[in-house]
């Protein structure tokens, strides 16, 4: 029996049970917090269930989404602010989810770490739920996984999965797109989740910490700054879609900026001309463009530089459109148009990003 005693256990591995089991009672009441018609949004079983009548679909295409936060969640390690980039988690697959007409119905999260500390997991966590109620979707299951030997220190990553609906005749884009359409720009809340490992190059060459008054917006430390949330655009996107069922297409600005996102709506044969001279560019992106000398073609199609997601529209409804976005709590630019593209580039410009300052 002593002999057993001195066996190894799991623990001595490196893995805690008892505290993935703390971090499963911190987070109930979180997930309970994104209940929907079709979740309950329980947390114990081994899968998730929704159920798409309740949810009151007659028709449905079901749509999915993965991605993560990229390097922005070093950021979040290094600053010791783990509340905010669950909300970056859910935006990234909930704003694809939109682009395709779908509104989200349930999400699952991956989260993993060399040692588990389940008062940061929860954290993580309330930022997923506030996501999740943000983008009208249920938090239905997820993973922690405590790999030590993988992640090193206080390192963790997040992945998250979505799950949406689009009644089968209301798939977007539409195939109506034409020459002419016009293109809406929806204002994006800050870097979003895409060109952080620029970002973090560029900070470093500065050498600020984290903890100082950001340069371009000194009322917050420079980490809080950096780290401003992507925005959802879920609730907007739905309205003016059922509204005025005008939208022809979306495109969220991701990673490849304009030239790489604008082109995946649009027909074969078609490109957008784009007034760089319309799109109203926040303070962080000058200041990255300036302290990086990063020129105009590297930030369009490294970062968002102001626009979150890309509306078209037939010319005779902008107006109606645009106003559907005003009221509901975007910032709307008149950005250009659709045009005729048979070659590369597909997406051209007039005018210059304004990044001095």
């Amino acid at each position: 029996m002593a002999e057993k005693e001195r066996g190894l256990t799991y623990a001595q591995a490196g893995v805690d049970i008892d505290a993935g089991n703390r971090m499963v009672d911190l987070i109930k009441p979180l997930v309970r917090a994104t209940a929907r018609p079709g979740a309950d949004a329980e947390i114990g079983g081994f899968g998730g269930l929704f159920d798409l009548k309740r949810a009151g679909f007659k028709d449905p295409v079901l749509v999915a989404a993965n991605d993560g936060v990229g390097t922005k969640v070093k950021i979040a390690i290094e600053t010791g602010r783990h509340d905010t980039i669950g909300i970056d988690l859910v935006a990234m697959s909930v704003n694809d989810l939109v682009v395709q007409g779908a509104e989200p119905l349930f999400f699952l999260d991956y989260y993993a770490c060399g040692k588990l500390e389940p008062e940061v997991g929860a954290a993580v966590v309330a930022g997923i739920s506030i996501g999740c109620r943000q983008a009208g979707c249920a938090l239905i299951g997820g993973e922690t996984a405590e790999m030590p030997g993988l992640y090193s220190g206080d390192d963790y990553d997040l992945a998250g999965f979505a799950v949406g609906a689009v009644e089968r005749g209301e798939v977007l884009p539409r195939a109506d797109i034409a020459e002419g359409d016009v293109i809406l720009g929806l204002a994006s809340s800050g870097v979003h989740s895409n060109g952080f490992s620029l970002v973090r190059k560029v900070v470093a060459k500065t050498g600020l910490a984290w903890t100082v008054p950001a340069p371009f917006a000194p009322s917050q430390s420079l980490g809080d700054a950096i780290l401003e949330p992507t925005r959802i655009y879920v609730k907007s996107c739905l309205a003016a879609i059922r509204e005025t069922k005008a939208v022809k297409g979306f495109a969220h600005i991701t990673g490849g900026g304009f030239p790489d996102n604008i082109p995946r709506v649009l027909p074969k044969g078609m490109g957008a001309r784009i007034d760089l001279a319309k799109v109203a560019v926040p303070p962080v992106f000058k200041w990255l463009a300036r302290e990086g000398g990063i020129v105009q073609n590297e930030m369009l199609r490294t970062f968002n530089c102001g626009i979150g997601m890309i509306v078209v529209v037939a010319p005779k409804d902008a107006a109606a459109v645009a106003d559907a976005f005003t009221r509901a709590g975007e910032k709307v630019s008149t950005l250009g148009n659709v045009i005729r593209a048979a070659d590369e580039p597909r997406v051209v410009y007039d005018g210059t990003l304004d990044l001095a300052g």
